[in-house]
């Protein structure tokens, strides 16, 4: 009996025995599910962890690129107002250069307007052809107008500014003398002479040559000098033979004898 108790003993323990392996078993392999499963959760962790990192990093990236983006497109703005603002600037420069340009023309065509009524014109004065100034042609012209119409006193005073005017002018002679027959009609004898003097002594030859020594016997008759009248008109006869002025002091001669 002993021995077959003896006996039977190891088999419970051989059971238990395995009993024990297997739970051992078992909680050592619940133990090594358990650090896989916290190794797994750890790996995970890092990981979402440098995705979070790295979500960070491209948030970061994109502020930047932003930042830049809005730092560039403020520089592309600030660009087209310089453009812009060139633009004006260079537009209102063109216009200002347009207006100058056209005012310099405007200038130009007065200036040679202006000119050209001072250049010499071609005349033809006492049976020659001269070159004169055109504001020397029109006062003249304009003086002896006012002699024509009757008004010697006038006349007097516009003829008196032409010569001391124009004292070298082609017309200078024959101001003289209408010069002269102005200051005879009104009178004044002694200027009339003189003038009338001062055309035989600047152009002899002029065609109102004769008829200005015949005015000088007629200022010296009007002045009770009827020798020097005398004598001008046998001067004139001599000076200029066979003209009708000589004629006409011939029959004064006469007369006076």
């Amino acid at each position: 009996m002993t021995t077959r108790m003896f006996l039977a003993v190891p088999k419970h323990w051989a059971f238990a025995s395995l009993l024990v392996v297997g739970f051992c078993g078992l909680a050592q392999a619940g133990l090594l599910e358990d650090d896989e499963a916290r190794r797994a959760i750890l790996d995970l962790r890092q990981k979402l962890e440098a995705s979070n990192n790295s979500i960070k990093a491209l948030d970061e990236q994109n502020a930047q690129l932003r930042r830049a983006l809005l730092d560039l497109q403020g520089q592309i703005d600030g660009v087209k107002a310089d453009q812009s603002k060139g633009r004006g600037q260079f537009e209102q420069l063109a216009r200002d250069l347009s207006e100058l340009q056209q005012r310099h023309k405007d200038v130009q065509v007065g200036l040679d307007e202006r000119l050209r009524r001072f250049e010499p014109i071609k005349a033809t004065v006492d049976g020659r052809e001269v070159m004169v100034d055109q504001t020397e042609k029109r006062d003249y012209e304009q003086a002896l107008d006012v002699f024509r119409k009757g008004d010697f006193g006038a006349a007097r005073n516009v003829l008196m500014g032409f010569v001391q005017r124009y004292g070298q002018s082609a017309y200078l002679p024959s101001a003289l003398f209408w010069l002269g027959n102005a200051e005879y009609a009104t009178k004044d004898y002694k200027e009339s002479m003189a003038h009338f003097r001062q055309l035989l002594a600047l152009a002899p030859t002029h065609p109102r040559a004769a008829e200005a020594m015949l005015a000088v016997s007629n200022v010296q008759q009007e002045l009770k000098d009827a020798k020097g009248a005398r004598k001008t008109l046998e001067d004139l006869l001599l000076t200029y033979p066979g003209t009708e002025t000589a004629a006409t002091a011939k029959d004064r001669l006469a007369r006076l004898r």
